[in-house]
């Protein structure tokens, strides 16, 4: 299988769904609710729409796991991981920070990876072996080497009222240990942002792979360092994420990597 024919349909969905969404941008007129905080719109649907049939067209016998669709069966060796609006929040509130996010894996390990940002128009990829890239411009993580020069950047998980003291415990040992901490609504833009040096360090938890699994291939790509909070490697069936430029891997890890009441 090419990875130059993977690369050129993921990009050409990734368009395809981020034109979608920059039609219905500022002009919703329903927005659902999954969760009590989690919400879907007829973008997310009609992207992921536009997405699916894009690969399918081209791959019919590849499997897929998309965020509003669900797995579709198809060839272990060779899945897409597909978020169509990562972000739909921001989106929903006229927020430009949100993303079409599409993986390539095989047997669920990222070969390709695709981000998108519609608003703005910053591509994102990577393939393995092959770097990162921004509108085909190699990218490449920070060189900072304390948290204490470091911006990083967090997110709080649909369930968080479940897991608040672990989840504000972990916040308040890293925001007056940083230079600063931000929070965007994006998961993919996070990492995507780590691997070109926007910021230095990401974490956050109970992310699904669809969330993840283009924006890990990207920073790792880039330089950086994916594990889970205990310094293990990072699987896209994982809870915790850490991201960082490798240089403040070790000192983030003390901050997060304690024993908490979950």
């Amino acid at each position: 299988m090419e990875i130059e024919q993977i690369k050129q349909i993921g990009i050409r969905a990734a368009f395809q769904g981020g034109e979608i969404l920059r039609r219905y941008f500022g002009n919703l007129k329903k927005v659902s609710k999954k969760g009590t905080i989690d919400l879907v719109t007829e973008a997310d649907i009609e992207s992921e729409k536009a997405i699916i049939q894009t690969i399918r067209s081209t791959f019919p016998d590849h499997g897929i796991l998309a965020e509003e669709s669900g797995p579709m069966d198809g060839l272990p060796e060779a899945r897409w991981i597909i978020d169509p609006l990562d972000g739909t929040t921001n989106f929903a509130h006229g927020l430009g920070i949100f993303a079409v996010s599409i993986a390539f894996t095989r047997y669920d390990t990222p070969i390709f990876g695709i981000v998108f940002n519609p608003s703005n128009g910053e591509l994102f990829t990577a393939g393995a072996g092959q770097g990162a890239h921004l509108n085909s411009q190699a990218i490449g993580v920070s060189k900072t080497t304390t948290v204490r020069d470091s911006l990083l950047v967090t997110g709080f998980p649909y369930n968080l009222e479940r897991i608040t003291a672990a989840l504000m415990g972990r916040f308040a040992r890293c925001l007056p240990a940083a230079q600063g901490i931000r929070r965007l609504g994006s998961a993919a833009l996070d990492l995507c942002y780590v691997a070109c040096g926007r910021f230095d360090g990401f974490w956050e938890e109970n992310l699904s792979p669809w969330d993840t699994a283009a924006g890990i291939l990207i920073a790792q790509e880039a330089g950086g360092r994916v594990t889970d909070f205990k310094g293990q490697p990072f699987t896209i069936e994982k809870k915790q994420i850490l991201a960082t430029n490798c240089g403040i891997h070790a000192e983030m890890l003390a901050l997060l990597n304690v024993k908490e009441s979950q």
